[in-house]
């Protein structure tokens, strides 16, 4: 008798965990359905003609499907010359920022010294400031250095501490790693770069990879910064670009498919980044303790 309602315990626990995870799937897919509702009508506007933009009612199939106006959306500006800009801000921004920030997270993790502490929590209280505090002042200091109408300013400044939050990241990811490989280290002679540079680093390759992708993201998306610093319409990147999109028609019937057919021309290498290494991203968050 105890077996069997044991069983039967066991068969209801079962239920309901069955239950339980079959209304956890479908709230996650009527979750991305809303979410992918958007950028699908994005693809079928963006193969449609410019006829068909507006129609009632609305129809989710071109008819008949326009490829070309991927080629005729990306020559419509010289878009080939705000991917260049893009790939430069982007590409520098990156390389600052992850190795900025990987050095100045050793320094908080593994360096002891007077005030390490409180400067840490200096580096954390920028995380409160909203950017608009700080817009103008840096405005000002970068005209004052004739930065203006030049990719410096979204740029250099990353060099010289590279961000709040890449900063805490990978010094939480240090401090889950045992100090007993410093010790060792150190007992066969390596100094405190050669630690860094040949222990820290190949065990932060998550948590590097994690701060990478995040990078990649707010460069290549960047709005404000490029709209703020950048005049000559030379120097656009693609997220500017496609504001001043609709500016181009002079006045004109705006060509919604081709806007469209770019706009997800542009999105498309953050789709790629986040699908082929969402395993750092996923990684390095995971592995990133709360300790300290």
């Amino acid at each position: 008798m105890r077996q069997t309602a044991h069983i039967a315990l066991w068969q209801r626990k079962s239920v309901r965990q069955a239950a339980m995870m079959t209304v956890v799937y479908i709230l996650v897919i009527m979750g991305l359905v809303v979410v992918m509702i958007p950028f699908g009508w994005m693809i079928a506007t963006s193969l449609k003609p410019l006829s068909q933009t507006f129609e009632y009612p609305p129809s989710w199939l071109p008819r008949p499907v326009q490829w070309r106006n991927y080629v005729d959306g990306w020559n419509y500006m010289p878009f080939t010359l705000y991917l260049k800009n893009t790939v430069i801000i982007t590409a520098l921004g990156m390389l600052g920022q992850v190795g900025v920030s990987a050095i100045v997270a050793y320094a908080f993790a593994r360096m002891k010294a007077p005030g390490r502490d409180f400067l840490f929590l200096l580096v954390l209280s920028n995380l409160m400031l909203p950017a608009q505090v700080t817009m103008i002042p840096r405005f000002v200091l970068f005209r004052t250095l004739g930065w203006v109408n030049t990719f410096k300013p979204l740029i250099v400044p990353i060099f010289f501490g590279g961000g709040a939050f890449p900063i805490f990241l990978l010094r939480q990811f240090y401090m889950t790693i045992p100090l007993e490989l410093d010790d060792a280290a150190r007992i066969d002679g390596c100094s405190r770069f050669g630690i860094f540079w040949r222990i820290l680093l190949p065990l932060s390759k998550p948590a590097l990879g994690t701060v990478a992708i995040f990078s990649f993201f707010w460069r290549w998306n960047d709005f404000m910064g490029p709209l703020i610093y950048l005049k000559s319409p030379r120097l656009r990147t693609l997220a500017l670009a496609l504001a001043f999109f609709r500016d181009e028609t002079g006045g004109t019937l705006v060509p919604w498919n081709l806007m469209m057919a770019v706009s997800l021309l542009v999105a498309l290498p953050c789709l790629l980044v986040f699908f082929f290494f969402q395993r750092f991203f996923v990684e390095g968050i995971a592995l990133t303790g709360i300790k300290g």
